[in-house]
C-alpha cells in the first residue's frame, strides 16, 4: 500500500475497510482519486485468502461490475498490483474485443473477475463461468450503471450470486 503512494488510509478506506472486513454491506461515495478502488479491493483480497482454493470449474470468489471497459481495465490493474503478493489471479471481462483470451483466463480459474455486465452475462450463458462461488460483490459506479440502463443485466447477474439469492 505504501508503494502505491498511500501514507495513511484515505477517508473512504478508513470507513470502508472495517465494514467490508466484517462482511457487511457497504455503499461508498467518493471522488475520483480518493482511493475508492482500494477501499473495496484490499478487503476483497483478504476475503479471497480466507476461502477454500478454487477447484476446476469454479467461478470467481470476487466479482466487481463496472459500467465501462475503461474503468474495468483500471480496476483490474489495481487488482493485479495488490493481489500479486497473495498469488491471487484476476481477469477483466468486457465487450468489443475477442472473447478467446477472456475465456482462457476464466477456464484457468481466477479468484477475482472485473467485468462489464453485458460481456459477463454472455460468458455465463456460454457456460464459460458461473457465479456459484461469488461471496464478495462490488458494483463500482452503480449509479452510472443504472443511468446507462444496466438495471436488467445487474438484476440477472445478482440473481446468479448464491449468497444473495432469496431461496
Amino acid at each position: 500500500v505504501k508503494k502505491a503512494g498511500f501514507v495513511e488510509p484515505t477517508p473512504i478506506q478508513s470507513q470502508g475497510w472495517p465494514m467490508a472486513l466484517k462482511g457487511r454491506d457497504l455503499i461508498g461515495i467518493a471522488e475520483t482519486g480518493s482511493g475508492k478502488t482500494l477501499a473495496y479491493l484490499l478487503p476483497a483480497i483478504v476475503h479471497v485468502n480466507a476461502q477454500p482454493i478454487l477447484d476446476p470449474g469454479d467461478g470467481p470468489i470476487v466479482l466487481v461490475l463496472a459500467p465501462t471497459r475503461e474503468l474495468a481495465v483500471q480496476i483490474q490493474q489495481e487488482a493485479t498490483k495488490f493481489g500479486a503478493s497473495s498469488r491471487i489471479k484476476s481477469t477483466c471481462i468486457y465487450g468489443g474485443v475477442p472473447k478467446g483470451p477472456q475465456v482462457r483466463d476464466l477456464q484457468k480459474g481466477v479468484e477475482i473477475v472485473i467485468a462489464t455486465p453485458g460481456r459477463l452475462i454472455d460468458m455465463i450463458e456460454s457456460n464459460h463461468t458461473n457465479l456459484r462461488r461469488v461471496t464478495y460483490l462490488v458494483l463500482d459506479e452503480a449509479d452510472r450503471m443504472l443511468d446507462m440502463g444496466f438495471d436488467p443485466q445487474i438484476r440477472k447477474i445478482v440473481s446468479q450470486v448464491n449468497f444473495l439469492s432469496s431461496d
